[in-house]
C-alpha cells in the first residue's frame, strides 16, 4: 500500500502545512496589532497638533502685544524729545 517513501513525504507536507497555518494566524495578529498601533499614534500626532495650534494662539497673541508696546514706548520716547527740543528752545 504506502511505503516509507510515501508515509514521509505525507508527514512533511503535513507538519508544513501546520507550520504555514500557524504562520498565518501569526502575520494576522501582528498586521492586527500593527493596524491599532497605526491607529494610536495617528491619535497621538492629532493630539499633538492641537496641543501646539493651542499653544500658538496665545504665543502669537504674546507677540502682538510686545510689538504694540515696543511700539508705544518708541512714540512715548519721541514725544519726550520733541517736548525737550521745546523746551530748549
Amino acid at each position: 500500500m504506502i511505503d516509507t517513501a510515501q508515509a514521509v513525504f505525507l508527514f512533511v507536507i503535513l507538519v508544513l502545512t501546520i507550520l504555514v497555518l500557524v504562520l498565518g494566524v501569526q502575520v494576522f495578529f501582528i498586521l492586527r496589532e500593527l493596524r491599532q498601533t497605526v491607529s494610536k499614534a495617528n491619535k497621538v500626532l492629532d493630539d499633538a497638533g492641537l496641543i501646539t495650534e493651542s499653544v500658538s494662539g496665545p504665543l502669537t497673541s504674546l507677540s502682538s502685544l510686545a510689538t504694540g508696546v515696543k511700539t508705544g514706548a518708541l512714540l512715548a520716547g519721541l514725544l519726550r524729545r520733541k517736548k525737550k527740543d521745546k523746551n530748549n528752545e
